[in-house]
């Protein structure tokens, strides 16, 4: 079949990638002039397959609401006169109830280890290079209370296969020395030995380049004005500012926070809604490289994570639920930045660090879309929130099964 995938981030890519290797003539539209440019260009760095959790859960309302008014809190709400997120709000607030959190959890769970497995499997057939660092995640707690929650919650993913170890604030610094010097004393934490790191726009734009010479095509530079539909189903892509119609005999929209956006005229509604992240981005030189950590981190207390991307480092997290608007709140930035001074003081940045904010497609739940719409040949792949880079193989392979006609391999709750 002849399938249109609209979006070149690292979830688009993927799709074509695994639509490619099903033997599908694949072609990419991308409004940017490369691949990986919006949401995949600078985030966390984390392939978080052991801490792949909903946002949604009871223990978050009390902080949410200990956060109202603090521009520098992690979780951040911008009223807007906007249908779409007060509805996405209430979703969420359903979605923190005890039982919606066990369901969620274990759909993402079992998503995750498999998209893991699936990016292990395609980095050993075709040695692909992202600045990868396979020394696990450690998620550590500066408040006790905190630990002492995460090691409740740690008993329970392990029954779900996820392997998580329980370490003492001495055991987390001598699995990461570079915390040993932090000004705020780490209670404890959780370590998921088989998690990783690694650069996603260096990863899709890598992916990208590979899909290309297997003869998927890439048309970067087009902007998709509308989806066009007859009959039940999708004709044609027209794209702006030209009389052009691409046409194909399925379509993938893996276009992230804005997938909503160009299926509702279609009828195709779904509860994905963008919350604005960011990330700073330290380069470090031989010295400050010594005193910089090399195993992935998951900071509780400020919801940030902290990867070791080559001679960079990069701190990302918090989230914004306002709108669709991408300028880089400098505020934001620097609670991140002081963050990272305070838990690595011999790590002075000495030249301009890099700020960076992108819109994650969250769904209320944090699961995301995957599979068919009412429309015959419309699929979707997107709403994987801060998880986009962790789902990403997984949800590609599972989109291209569906496509082909396939049943995934994966029990997960595809559309």
């Amino acid at each position: 079949m002849k399938v249109v995938v609209l979006g070149a981030g690292v979830v688009g890519v993927t799709s074509a990638w695994y639509l490619a290797e099903a033997g599908h003539e694949v072609t990419v539209v991308d409004r940017q002039g490369q691949a990986a440019m919006e949401t995949s260009f600078a985030n966390g760095g984390q392939i978080s397959a052991g801490h792949a959790e909903p946002w949604a859960c009871p223990g978050v309302l009390p902080k949410v609401f200990k956060w109202l008014g603090r521009e520098d809190a992690p979780l951040l709400l911008r009223p807007r006169l906007s249908a779409a997120q007060w509805e996405w709000g209430l979703r969420f607030l359903f979605e923190c109830l005890p039982g919606r959190l066990e369901r969620n959890t274990q759909e993402l769970a079992g998503l995750a280890l498999y998209s893991r497995d699936c990016l292990v499997a395609l980095r050993q057939r075709t040695g692909i290079e992202y600045q990868s660092l396979q020394r696990g995640i450690l998620h550590f707690c500066t408040d006790e209370r905190d630990f002492e929650a995460l090691a409740r919650h740690a008993e329970a993913m392990r029954r779900l296969g996820i392997v998580r170890e329980l370490k003492s604030g001495a055991e987390c610094a001598a699995l990461e020395p570079a915390l040993a010097h932090s000004s705020v004393q780490i209670a404890g934490g959780v370590y998921t030995p088989q998690d990783e790191s690694g650069d996603a726009h260096e990863f899709t734009q890598e992916l990208a380049r590979m899909a290309q010479a297997r003869g998927v095509s890439f048309r970067y530079g087009a902007s998709v004005r509308a989806i066009e539909a007859a009959d039940e189903r999708v004709i044609g892509i027209s794209l702006r500012g030209s009389d052009e119609r691409i046409e194909g005999d399925a379509y993938v929209v893996a276009l992230g926070s804005y997938s909503p956006l160009l299926c509702a005229p279609l009828g195709v509604r779904m509860p994905v809604y963008p919350l604005k992240g960011y990330s700073i981005t330290i380069a470090l030189t031989p010295e400050q490289a010594a005193a910089a950590p090399s195993v992935s981190l998951t900071d509780e207390a400020h919801k940030i994570v902290i990867s070791r991307l080559g001679n960079r480092l990069r701190s990302g997290g918090t989230a914004e639920l306002g709108d669709y608007e991408t300028e880089v709140n400098p505020v934001r930035c620097e609670a991140i930045l002081q963050r990272v001074r305070q838990l690595f003081p011999f790590l002075a940045p000495e030249g301009e660090v890099e700020h960076w904010a992108g819109l994650r497609p969250a769904t209320p739940n944090n699961v995301p879309l995957i599979g068919g719409t009412r429309l015959r040949n419309l699929y979707l792949n997107t709403g994987h929130g801060t998880l986009g880079w962790t789902l990403a193989c997984g949800s590609g392979r599972a989109l291209a099964d569906l496509v082909s006609g396939r049943r995934p391999e994966i029990g997960f709750k595809f559309q």
